[in-house]
């Protein structure tokens, strides 16, 4: 069960998150999650809350208030293979779809046991 938090300014209308959501879901998709596992959340912050440079590390193009950090927390287990897959394919849809330089997009990888989820009703089903 993926849990993607996308981090925007404040400002971004539905259709540009809707449009960000949609591409991180298709790559976990595309990845092996199932369509129905699909849990993802919103952070808007002003620019006093959500501060970033522009050009770190070595990027070809100056980071704008489109920059969007996509955290993508999953159980452990997937390899860097698969991750670069998904990685691929998130930056794909973002480019086609939302118009995205791929400059402007972060994606965080963050792994966790199976026995930390608890999908609903207190049951841990993978421990």
């Amino acid at each position: 069960m993926p849990l993607v938090t996308l981090t925007v300014r404040e400002g971004k209308s539905s259709e540009f998150k809707s449009m960000v959501l949609n591409a991180v879901h298709g790559a976990l998709i595309a990845a092996g999650v199932p369509e129905k596992d699909r849990f993802q959340r919103v952070l808007e912050l002003s620019a006093d809350d959500f501060r970033f440079d522009p050009e770190y590390p070595d990027l070809t193009a100056r980071r704008t208030d489109d920059f969007v950090l996509i955290e993508v927390l999953l159980s452990v287990g997937r390899s860097v293979k698969v991750k670069k897959k998904i990685l691929a394919d998130i930056l794909g849809g973002l480019s086609k779809g939302a118009g995205l330089n791929p400059e402007n997009v972060m994606v965080c990888f963050k792994e966790t046991s199976w026995e930390n989820w608890s999908f609903g009703g207190g049951r841990i089903i993978h421990a």
